[in-house]
């Protein structure tokens, strides 16, 4: 999942172990960059019958990037993220980067998109990203403008470096992604698709 995080812990047992040794401790390459991830709680408990789809959402962005894990908020603490299920269209009103509220929409659902999708779409907005319409199947945020063929749940590379950027890991050179100006990563605003 991590695999920075799990490479540099790795990096740091073996230099102690050298060193416990007598032996000379070296650093690995890019082990004093790597940061913890800036982790954002989210509250699905609102979100019916697509709280398995906001989960796996979720997990598509931590599987994706380094700089921020989504995870569930624990019982009785503030969520920085809630997500509710309403019969609109589904859309994200951010408060800051990081946090805001996500609605999954019956009406995309009912006209066939996919809940995964849709889930890690809106979860892409809280995260700074703006919509790209049209856009294609590739482009997470190209949201609905992919047709309901799509079901890539899956931020492009541009997306993730984007993501990267913003939670404070500067994606390697020649990789940038772009901020087009469509959804400020300081947020409210709300962002429907």
């Amino acid at each position: 999942m991590h695999v920075r995080k799990v490479t540099g812990g790795f990096a740091a047992a073996l230099a102690l172990t050298f060193s416990l040794m007598g032996g000379e401790a070296l650093a690995a390459p890019g082990a004093e960059s790597v940061a913890a991830a800036r982790v954002v709680t989210y509250d699905a408990s609102g979100s019916a019958e697509f709280r398995s789809a906001v989960d796996r959402g979720a997990e598509i962005w931590n599987e994706s990037v380094d700089a921020v894990e989504l995870v569930p908020v624990a019982a009785g603490q503030r969520a920085n993220i809630r997500v509710l299920a309403d019969n609109g269209w589904p859309r994200a009103i951010t408060t800051s980067l990081g946090n805001g509220t996500v609605y999954i929409g019956r009406q995309a659902v009912d006209e066939g998109h996919n809940t995964i999708r849709i889930s890690s779409h809106e979860l892409g907005h809280i995260l700074g990203l703006p919509d790209r319409k049209p856009g294609p199947c590739t482009s997470l945020m190209s949201g609905s403008s992919a047709g309901t063929s799509c079901t890539n749940p899956y931020p492009n590379a541009a997306e993730r470096a984007e993501v990267e950027g913003y939670f404070g890991v500067r994606p390697a050179a020649g990789t940038a992604g772009h901020y087009d100006g469509g959804l400020a990563p300081a947020g409210g605003v709300l962002t429907v698709d």
